[in-house]
């Protein structure tokens, strides 16, 4: 999981992109980096370590821009180095990408790319889709009533197989920003002369309040005045502007160290904050509002299975002991991953509960996706 934030205006950009990726290193901070287009030029800045190594290398030049984007990165593919830590860069030097998610096909892509004598200079699967953009957009002609950009970017992604959260700019069109997701979260932010876009809300509302959520296999061209939605098959989308309404400053790192530090102090509030309204006045009764399972069908339940990855899985393990104490229904835990693969028999008393940490976790949101189509109830 990783964060991306960017920036289009006609304001100088300043510290509008540090900020926004401050509030996205619980997404991962293992190595973070920065692209602008200033002056006709494509510049950019990566460093190892945490937000503010990178903040520290930022140059005046690179703050006086009006188009940027940037990324905290937590490492899937490649190690920590510069060389893989993103932005990354086609390697015609016409493009620059962020990228959160895993592409399942950028070996075949690679391969392919370098057989056209594209270079590659990271281990990374990100690189594979800049790459692809240059191929496309090299291949694009100029057309009055379409836009070569944001067409590149378009055609690239229907030969993308896996997950994607992305924003791409170009210094052949440096007032510009094309970004489109897939299985990972993208937000856009919609201020006065100026558009941004993120992973999280958290990070573009010291901005502005006007956000819109991209769903998947929507992709969006934004320039300082304006923005348009499409789908990735060239579908026109209705943009559906929305407001902001709760405190972001609750989702900031705040006094602590480490974001981890901040989650294990307020465990005791999540937990309240969590029960809180979910119990008749006499404890005698829980109340679960917005399940997607009628009551009756929830009392025939007899056997429960979860599935989740990583920390979560471990969250499992303590809701089987519970479960199993107070409820007495058998309970079982299963890594999502392995889930996938498996043909578990269940029964139509069976329910599957996917806990994710993050709720973008590829292998339980598929898992829980394979669940579905098999008729299974699901929560």
């Amino acid at each position: 999981m990783c964060g991306i934030v960017g920036y289009v205006g006609t304001k100088v950009m300043g510290n509008r992109l540090i900020e926004g990726l401050k509030r996205l290193e619980y997404r991962g901070y293992d190595s973070s980096g920065l692209a602008v287009v200033y002056d006709k030029k494509l510049e950019q800045i990566k460093r190892v370590g945490r937000v503010k190594a990178l903040e520290a290398a930022l140059t005046e030049e690179v703050l006086k821009a009006q188009v940027g984007i940037c990324h905290t990165r937590w490492a899937t593919h490649g190690a920590v180095t510069e060389a893989n830590a993103h932005p990354h860069t086609s390697s015609d030097g016409k493009f620059a990408l962020v990228h959160n998610g895993v592409i399942e096909n950028y070996l075949q892509i690679k391969e392919f790319l370098e057989g056209k004598a594209y270079q590659f200079v990271s281990e990374t699967d990100s690189e594979a889709i800049v790459n692809l953009i240059a191929y496309h957009y090299a291949k694009e002609p100029e057309h009055p009533d379409t836009n070569r950009f944001l067409e590149s970017v378009r055609k690239s992604l229907l030969h993308v197989e896996g997950t994607f959260g992305i924003a791409v700019l170009s210094k052949e069109h440096p007032d510009e920003l094309v970004c489109a997701r897939r299985g990972s979260p993208l937000i856009i932010g919609v201020g006065k002369n100026e558009h941004l876009i993120a992973s999280d809300v958290n990070a573009i509302t010291h901005c502005t309040q006007n956000v819109v959520y991209l769903n998947d296999n929507e992709i969006v061209h934004l320039n300082s005045e304006d923005f348009s939605i499409s789908t990735i098959s060239n579908v026109s989308v209705d943009a559906v502007i929305q407001t902001v309404d709760w405190d972001t400053s609750d989702a900031e790192l705040g006094d602590f160290e480490h974001f981890m530090e901040k989650e294990i102090f307020e465990q005791p509030t999540a937990l309240e904050n969590g029960m809180r309204g979910r119990f008749s006045d006499d404890g005698s009764t829980a109340f679960f509002g917005g399940l997607n399972i009628h009551p009756q069908e929830l009392s025939q339940i007899d056997r429960i299975i979860f599935i989740s990855c990583g920390t979560a899985w471990h969250a499992c393990l303590i809701a089987e002991y519970l479960i199993e104490r107070f409820a007495r229904i058998p309970v079982e835990v299963e890594y999502a991953s392995e889930f996938r693969y498996r043909n578990a028999p269940l029964d139509k008393n069976s329910l599957v509960i996917a806990i994710s940490q993050s709720g973008e976790t590829i292998d339980t949101l598929s898992a829980l996706k394979e669940a579905k189509r098999k008729g299974y109830k699901t929560l």
